[in-house]
């Protein structure tokens, strides 16, 4: 549903999406990660690498949804830094769904807990308000 308006957002920060979708090999499975992405630091001298996986929460439980996400989010994460350890991975919602949802304290805690790196986007501007490390 926010493919499209996560990877223009991506754009615009001046990320380069290098795929679309990620393929994810690990022994006998194969997995598809939204997108990938790199960008170069001048003052680092570094690429810095990244996988977003992009969620909508549209369903009408958002705990199910969240389940579901922190579930996929962990999957790829242990895959990635087996495969791909230069990759850290991020969790895409809308800026709606995290002023609403993921700023309840429970949700907080989650999040914090899981570990779990956030990318807030503006649906309607195609742009990243918010990186959350």
């Amino acid at each position: 549903m926010y493919h499209d308006c996560v990877k223009n957002a991506l754009a615009k920060d001046g990320w380069e999406i290098t795929d679309d979708p990620l393929t994810i090999e690990f022994q006998d499975l194969r997995l598809y990660a939204d997108l990938a992405a790199e960008k170069l630091f001048a003052a680092e001298r570094n690429h810095r690498k990244i996988v977003v996986e992009i969620k909508s929460f549209t369903s009408p439980s958002l705990v199910s949804e969240l389940e579901k996400a922190v579930g996929q989010y962990n999957i790829y994460r242990g895959f990635l830094r087996r495969q791909h350890p230069e990759r850290e991975i991020y969790l895409a919602v809308p800026q709606q769904i995290y002023q609403g949802f993921f700023m309840r304290a429970s949700i907080q805690t989650i999040v914090q807990d899981q570990e779990i790196k956030l990318i807030v986007f503006n649906s309607t501007s195609e742009e990243i308000v918010q990186w959350i490390s």
